[in-house]
């Protein structure tokens, strides 16, 4: 009899088991939602078809080609008055960026956007925020030609540089035509490509060091996978691959100001269906390239956070929220020349 009710006991105790070991599973696990396999979600995002990647390799160019961009990229004398470089705009030691909500070309005159850094440039799909650059090459040549930046032209910045007996045995060596508006910009976009910033803490999580991010860094990647983020911001420049509209869910931008700029890809192409269109631009460095978003109208990351939510994803975010996906993105700040982006 004794024997017969501890069997009966024991049966039970089993079966309570079962059931709480079943209940525990249908439960979110706090750990593994900030890991890879927290969530298929998750785990498509950091290995399917539109991942998000580690930055690729430096590519292997001639050195004394990108010694000659890394040159260019610093002079001023590509701008009609010799007073504005690449440089300028693109301050390799603030981010590749200026920090302006819009840049600053000659005598004093402001652009219409923001200035993207020009780190990782290299990867994306097309430059400018409005896509109107379809190369490193075509890009390198628009500020040299606008009014608002260097306000100069070819006929103008190759007989200055003629001038410079560095500059023509560097040219004569490398390009049988000499000093050309094609070979200047040929050699500023070959010193761009080598602008790839390795060794971001994400970039060690992804090659496999699950420690390089900590418990909330890890789950603000789950929210930027759950939430719907990674769905434009993905392969190896997290961004900088697509276009979308700004104000998907509402409208951020009311197109009632006459700023041309805010028109986006529809300045490029004339489709209405393009007004506030613009490139997606890669969150690489986000945490060192304040203000935020093309007219430079975010100060922080936390309201661009906020606004991607509102606007993007027709969520409101949590001040939880808020605090992981930032915790995140500054995740993503990587190294030039050995040192951390500042």
């Amino acid at each position: 009899m004794k024997l017969r009710k501890a069997l009966v006991l024991l049966v039970l105790a089993s079966l309570v088991a079962g059931v709480a070991l079943i209940a525990r599973r249908d439960q979110p696990d706090a750990a593994a939602t900030r890991t890879p396999s927290g969530s298929p979600a998750l785990q498509s995002t950091l290995s399917g078809s539109r991942a998000m990647l580690p930055l690729p390799p430096v590519p292997d160019l001639p050195a004394d080609k990108v010694a000659l961009g890394r040159r260019l990229f610093f002079d001023p004398r590509l701008s009609h008055d010799d007073t504005i470089a690449c440089a300028s705009c693109h301050k390799l030691g603030s981010g590749g960026s200026d920090r302006l909500p819009v840049s600053v070309g000659i005598d004093g005159k402001q652009g219409g956007v923001n200035a993207p850094t020009v780190f990782n440039s290299s990867l994306n799909f097309v430059q400018f925020w409005d896509g109107r650059a379809a190369s490193l090459e075509e890009q390198a040549a628009g500020p040299v030609h606008n009014p608002l930046e260097m306000g100069s032209n070819w006929a103008e910045v190759i007989p200055k540089l003629n001038r410079d007996e560095g500059y023509r045995q560097a040219f004569a060596q490398l390009y049988k035509q000499g000093i050309t508006g094609e070979a200047i910009v040929d050699a500023i976009a070959t010193f761009e490509r080598t602008l790839l910033t390795h060794n971001s803490r994400f970039d060690r999580y992804l090659n496999g060091d699950k420690d390089a991010l900590d418990a909330l860094e890890r789950s603000g990647l789950q929210r930027f996978v759950d939430y719907g983020c990674a769905s434009c911001h993905q392969g190896a420049g997290i961004g900088g691959n697509m276009f979308q509209r700004f104000g998907v869910m509402d409208s951020y931008l009311k197109n009632d100001a006459g700023r041309k700029a805010d028109l986006g890809r529809f300045n490029v192409t004339g489709r209405e269906s393009d007004i506030n269109v613009f490139k997606v631009p890669s969150l690489r460095n986000v945490e060192v390239t304040p203000p935020y978003f093309h007219d430079g109208s975010a100060e922080t990351l936390e309201q661009a956070v906020v606004v991607m939510g509102r606007y993007q994803l027709g969520r409101e975010f949590t001040s939880e929220d808020v605090r992981a996906l930032t915790a995140f993105l500054r995740t993503l700040t990587g190294e030039w020349e050995g040192q951390r982006l500042q």
